[in-house]
């Protein structure tokens, strides 16, 4: 078991703050699935390979991700100040978010349900 008080022990925990710059987009319209495929093919690679990879995938959830990079790789330079030649994605994943509900009337009265899907896509860098 841990050593101290518990108010203690949690004191400690959070004090060991993530300094790795990142971006987060929560809410995106794309399902988790689909925003997988793109950053399956992003992630480890450095900033400049990642940025060619998405800028000619035809996927949608590319041009999502993409801006998302950019957005990482500005607030590496300007909060952290970093240098963007040497960034590289140490992490990037995509959490289930809230599902819209609708309905879709189909034969003899029957109603289907559409679920449109969101997803919240996490991006963090670090350095080489």
């Amino acid at each position: 078991m841990a050593k101290g008080h518990r108010t203690q022990i949690k004191r400690e925990r959070n004090a060991k703050k993530d300094t790795r710059p990142s971006a987060k987009l929560s809410y995106a319209r794309v399902s988790v699935q689909k925003a997988c495929f793109v950053l399956d093919a992003i992630r480890g690679k450095d900033v400049e390979t990642a940025l060619g990879i998405l800028a000619y995938n035809p996927r949608y959830a590319s041009s999502i991700i993409k801006k998302l990079l950019e957005s990482a790789i500005a607030n590496a330079e300007n909060n952290n100040g970093m240098n963007a030649e040497n960034l590289y994605i140490a992490e990037c994943f995509a959490n289930k978010g809230p599902t819209m509900k609708r309905v879709r009337p189909r034969a003899q009265g029957r109603a289907y349900r559409i679920e449109k899907r969101m997803s919240h896509i996490t991006i963090v860098l670090d350095e080489r």
